[in-house]
């Protein structure tokens, strides 16, 4: 039995199951390289190679000082100078074929995780979109992932670079002088104690940047879509949806300070004292030679300097890489948050896959509900057989669970109780492939992409010609009116559709079912919110898409499903009454109720009559439609049914 999670955010962790965690989690990162570890081998080499060559610098400086100048050997210094050159040249080379493969496989794993939480998200059921702001899923792949992109790019390497220089310099200064090695590594276990530190206060602050940062583009999202945009003039609070955006970036600002502030006087501290530990050297070698010690000569001690001057670089750097690869954890685990949700609803491991669907639908013994078992039931009780080629119609009240019942089909949502069938095979065994073929949807809110007529009618079938376009198009009488635009099927649609009216919209979306040829067709609520004599229109491309196929209605206007084979009434989740058109007013039950309503609101004064104008030119701003003062994709009525767009079904959090 499949259930629906009702969270998908883990619980806050306390420092100690944080402190457990961490090696898991930096195993996890590890495993994301391991597909790269050839190349990031041969960067390993490339790295190792340049601190290797670069360290060999200060010893090449010191047979200059003690050996060629003070003996005039013109032609070892000669020599020593080249090498010193060769030595910058093979370093850069080292250095910029490093640089490009680190970049390549950073930019791969990024591209690799984009694809994967992009690829989860597909996989995820309706229930976790109505329960999460798209600006919120927005943000993590864009700004947490994009968040990462230093440390995958360049932070490893850096890491590798760092440690070897580090460990090479160290080498080289204990060659040269052991006492002054000592004296400058006697102060690493407080450097290192201090970027720990720096590094956890900037990993709590970037959890919160980043949380913010998501609140705000979901912000974004909403309010400067052109529904939030026509929402916000409408009701008068632009202003009030800018306060509030400010206070939103004002509190970015804030973490933002906090973020590229925290830890910059500890590390700043650190920098000044590795800065004065060549005075520290110079003093330590003069009190040695003062106090009967052994001497240094000149290039000794000057090669020692620099080798400490090139290890100051690296250890700074390895600090500020340890603080940075604290700070990428909090966004990595942002990213593992999504990639560990749980897929409310998966294809099985061994799916039925059927070549001729027919098109029979069963719902045996059906129950759901929101949330999975134990929550108040949405649905319960429901037997219904849609035999092949029928027509089945579900009406009722608000909140009764029609559009539920209909998301049931196409497994949107998976059945709490019993199960759904597709020509005697339970929906859940069936391969998405299958589902998807035999199953299609038009629901009352369209959903058009910012792309060409031709583009979204190719949604359903990428690789359809041109006649097929067209056939689809005339089948929903929609094609008149597309040929009679500027453009023809080359027009741009524009945002979420808003250059069509509710009406155009509509049929487009019923021509891109009529590409896919589905057996089965569920219309949910497709019509309810035009006015008349659009939704005649409408009706006529729906009975054509109907035709021959399994259909199940859900409405709203009584008037659309007169003539269905079989009509059910739903009332509280369970099936009432059920019977033809004539059988259930003959009956005078519910149905009736309803019939003797849509009767009285007709007749009620005041009521549109819907006889709209129908012009195919464009508006003066810019739209085209049947009328172009009334566009559909304004503020619509809730959808009647239990669907999360009934908020008496599930509410959205």
């Amino acid at each position: 039995m499949h259930s629906e999670t009702t969270e998908w955010t883990p619980p806050p962790k306390d420092g100690d199951a944080a402190a457990e965690q961490q090696p898991r989690q930096l195993r996890r990162i590890l495993r994301i390289f391991r597909p790269y570890r050839g190349r990031l081998a041969v960067v390993g080499l490339l790295v190792g190679a340049s601190s290797l060559v670069s360290v060999a610098s200060p010893f090449l400086l010191r047979e200059i000082l003690d050996v060629a100048i003070p003996d005039r050997r013109t032609g070892l210094l000669s020599l020593l100078a080249l090498g010193l050159i060769g030595i910058a040249v093979m370093s850069s080379v080292f250095n910029v074929l490093q640089t490009y493969l680190s970049t390549t496989v950073g930019q791969r794993v990024m591209h690799d995780l984009r694809t994967d939480v992009y690829a989860k998200l597909q996989r995820m059921s309706l229930a976790f979109f109505t329960r999460t702001r798209t600006g919120e899923v927005q943000s993590r792949i864009a700004n947490d992932i994009g968040g990462m992109q230093a440390t995958v790019t360049s932070t490893a390497t850096s890491l590798v670079s760092n440690l070897t220089g580090v460990v090479a310099t160290v080498a080289a200064m204990l060659a040269l002088d052991w006492r002054l090695t000592v004296a400058s590594l006697l102060l690493l276990p407080f450097f290192v104690w201090v970027s720990r530190r720096v590094g956890q206060e900037r990993k709590r602050i970037t959890t919160q940047r980043q949380a913010q940062m998501a609140v705000m583009s979901a912000l974004v999202t909403e309010s400067l879509s052109v529904s939030g945009i026509l929402l916000g003039r409408t009701m008068g609070r632009s202003d009030s949806l800018t306060r509030h955006f400010a206070g939103e970036s004002e509190r970015l600002v804030g973490l933002e300070v906090r973020s590229h502030m925290a830890g910059r006087w500890r590390m700043s501290t650190i920098g000044i004292v590795m800065g004065a530990i060549p005075a520290l050297l110079y003093w330590t070698a003069g009190m040695l030679v003062h106090f009967g010690g052994p001497g240094f000569s000149i290039g000794t001690l000057v090669a020692f300097v620099t080798l400490q001057q090139g290890l100051l670089r690296p250890t700074v750097s390895l600090l500020s890489t340890g603080v940075e690869m604290q700070t990428s954890l909090a966004l990595f685990q942002r990213i593992f948050e999504y990639l560990d949700l749980p897929v409310g609803i998966e294809e099985p491991r061994s799916p039925v896959r059927l070549k001729n669907v027919r098109g029979e639908v069963r719902f045996e013994h059906v129950d759901f509900a929101y949330g999975g078992d134990g929550a108040p039931p949405t649905l319960y009780g429901i037997d219904l057989t849609l035999p092949q080629g029928t027509s089945l119609a579900v009406v009722g009240a608000t909140g009764s669970g029609k559009s539920t019942l209909g998301h049931l089909v196409p497994r949107l949502y998976d059945v709490t109780g019993g199960r759904v069938t597709l020509d005697g095979v339970d929906v859940r065994d069936l391969d998405f492939d299958t589902l998807a073929r035999a199953v299609g949807v038009v629901s009352q809110e369209t959903y058009l992409f910012h792309a060409s007529v031709a583009d979204n009618l190719r949604f359903a079938k990428p690789d359809a010609t041109r006649e097929e376009l067209r056939a689809a198009a005339e089948a929903a009488q929609i094609h008149d009116h597309i040929a009679a635009l500027p453009d023809g099927y080359d027009t741009l649609v524009g945002e979420r559709g808003y250059r069509f009216s509710g009406g155009e919209k509509q049929r487009l979306a019923l021509a891109r079912t009529i590409l896919r040829d589905p057996p089965v067709l569920i219309l949910d609520e497709a019509t309810s919110a035009l006015d008349t004599r659009t939704e005649r229109d409408v009706q006529q491309a729906v009975d054509a898409l109907s035709a021959g196929r399994t259909t199940l209605t859900i409405a709203h206007r009584l008037s659309t499903v007169r003539d269905a084979d079989q009509i059910v009434v739903l009332d509280g989740g369970t099936v009432a009454e059920r019977g033809t058109h004539d059988e259930l007013l003959a009956a005078d039950g519910l149905y009736a109720a309803l019939v003797r309503r849509d009767a009285r609101v007709a007749a009620a004064p005041g009521q549109p009559d819907g006889e709209r104008g129908s012009g195919t030119a464009p508006a003066p701003d810019g739209t085209f439609g049947e009328d172009a003062g009334s566009q559909s994709g304004a503020p619509q009525p809730p959808a009647q049914g239990g669907s999360p767009a009934d908020a008496a079904d599930a509410p959205v959090h």
